[in-house]
């Protein structure tokens, strides 16, 4: 698993990692894709779409259940991980590193000062 101390939480268990040039990176935590169990697809937004923070921006379906997707902040969509339309147990995996889902280009960084650090969104889930 790819180090997560730049990582920043969402209530909802999403995942943010900011990138320089004002972009980031979106997943699902560790925690969510336990909590799912086996990943068996995922549905995400196209490259060049809009997300807008709070709002369902995907689908994660497990053996166990369907689950929506919150964005944790709002921009364009400028990538989204391909491999998991073929391999999406890459979640469960790896949620952190090859299970990714979104590239966005920031519309407000400010978006990430809203967001957990790892210990206090750890502790939401004790």
């Amino acid at each position: 698993m790819s180090d997560t101390k730049n990582l920043k939480y969402a209530k909802s268990h999403e995942w943010v990692r900011p990138e320089n040039g004002g972009e980031a990176v979106i997943g699902i935590s560790d925690y969510a894709q336990n909590s799912l169990g086996d990943i068996t697809f995922v549905e995400l937004p196209s490259a060049g779409d809009k997300v807008t923070k709070g709002e369902s921006f995907g689908v994660v379906e497990s053996v166990k259940a369907a689950s929506d997707l919150y964005a944790p902040v709002s921009g364009e969509v400028i990538a989204v991980n391909e491999s998991l339309e073929d391999t999406p147990e890459k979640v469960n995996e790896s949620p952190t590193d090859e299970g990714w889902m979104l590239r966005v280009r920031l519309e407000n960084p400010s978006d990430l000062d809203d967001l957990l650090s790892e210990q206090d969104y750890q502790a939401q889930n004790d």
